[in-house]
């Protein structure tokens, strides 16, 4: 079955909220075999929702509606499926009675308004709302399916799992699975070259490559009847990218690089502590997003400026006269100062520019320096990153969590 998501609400075309509907809802439906090939969002006007409306009924089997089932005169989802599909409006007496149960369980007058709520299309199938006071619905219409949902995500979620994907389970012929590959330290192009060949002749499972900042993550998604059609499916696929493009692959599980590499942290038992400039806390920071990581995690500490690095890491005056603040061999002193004042089995330090100003011909915006001290070395890793501050300040990051995999997996980290 191929579905179409019609988000109604003026509010998200003026972007006054986001559509988060419409991603919870597509992420959901490969799960039962659904593809999602269309979003559309429409305001609150009858006639350019009507003209929505024809146009999905005519390119996709299901259609899941949200928004537009409120009791103000500009919520008319409802009363324009009804004239496109040539339905009444019939009144849920059921529903009414629970509408006024409501309302008098919050004392809470229910205004003549609210009763339209309790109106659904001729021949409905009732999408029970415990959340408030506008029940969904399915309607189906010949080979095609409407599904009527309310927009406030509190209430169109349980609707949604409650009711509408046992529903599209029951209809559909197959299920949908993906797995995600995640990778780092290789190019989207490059990547690509590499499994060419596997790209343009997929048929089941699909390959979808997805370029995101600083890495790339590719979709695995197998159509099949039973879990281990699943498994027969995709694994030998996962399996051959994996080898084709190495240690860059750092998860099939679609973590983050943050969450490996505190998982090898806390699975080994190795205390790390971590010194920044440029990046101003960020790694300490999602680092600590990992929930248990204060069992490894000794502390963070933002050196700035010139005299916190000689303070707080040790770092020599003569190296920053020298070489400058942002240097391999200030980056080195750092690491090396940071695990001995902390007294953790790793250290790793961070110095760099991020820009926008502050850069040289020599040494330019994007000329970051990421070290990584044990008890018996240090090893620097320099870095020539471009984009805007925040871009260079993220992609620092995921090179040092890069850094802490390849240490504990024993990789090669490259300088």
């Amino acid at each position: 079955m191929d579905a179409e998501i019609l988000a109604v609400g003026t509010e998200l075309l003026m972007g006054q909220i986001a559509n988060t509907n419409a991603q919870y809802i597509s992420n959901r439906l490969p799960d039962v075999g659904v593809n999602v090939y269309y979003h559309s969002v429409v305001g609150d006007n009858p006639g350019r929702l009507k003209e929505c409306l024809n146009i999905a009924l005519n390119r996709s089997d299901v259609i899941i509606m949200t928004g537009g089932l409120g009791p103000t005169k500009d919520d008319l989802t409802k009363e324009t499926v009804a004239e496109v599909l040539n339905r009444k409006l019939v009144l849920q007496e059921e529903i009414l009675e629970k509408m006024k149960d409501f309302f008098k369980r919050f004392n809470r007058p229910m205004t003549e308004n609210n009763i339209k709520q309790a109106y659904l299309p001729e021949g409905s199938i009732v999408i029970k709302n415990s959340n408030g006071t506008a029940p969904g619905c399915i309607i189906e219409t010949g080979e095609k399916v409407v599904i009527i949902l309310p927009g406030p995500p509190s209430e169109m979620r349980p609707m949604f799992e409650e009711t509408v994907i046992p529903y599209l389970e029951k209809k559909s012929e197959y299920r949908l699975e993906s797995r995600f590959i995640r990778i780092f330290g290789i190019g989207e192009s490059l990547m690509e070259d590499k499994i060419l060949d596997l790209v343009e002749n997929q048929s089941n499972p699909t390959i979808a490559p997805y370029a995101k900042e600083g890495e790339v993550t590719l979709r695995i998604t197998a159509r099949y009847e039973n879990k281990k059609d699943c498994e027969d499916i995709i694994t030998p696929v996962v399996e051959e990218i994996k080898r084709r493009l190495g240690d860059t692959v750092y998860s099939t599980e679609n973590k983050n690089l943050e969450e490996v590499a505190a998982e090898l942290l806390l699975q080994r038992g190795t205390t790390i502590s971590i010194a920044e400039s440029c990046t101003g806390g960020l790694v300490a920071g999602k680092l600590t997003d990992i929930p248990g990581i204060s069992k490894v995690f000794n502390r963070g500490i933002v050196s700035y400026s010139n005299e916190a690095k000689m303070e707080n890491l040790g770092v020599r005056a003569e190296t920053l006269k020298k070489h400058g603040a942002v240097s391999r061999e200030t980056a080195i002193e750092m690491a090396e100062g940071m695990r001995k004042v902390a007294r953790t089995d790793i250290a790793v330090a961070i110095t760099g520019i991020a820009g926008p100003e502050g850069g040289t011909p020599q040494k330019p915006v994007g000329l970051v320096y990421v070290a990584l001290a044990d008890k018996e070395e240090v090893k620097c890793k320099e870095l020539r990153l471009w984009g805007n501050r925040a871009r260079i300040r993220n992609v620092t990051a995921l090179h040092a969590f890069d850094m802490i995999r390849r240490y504990m997996l024993k990789l090669p980290i490259e300088d």
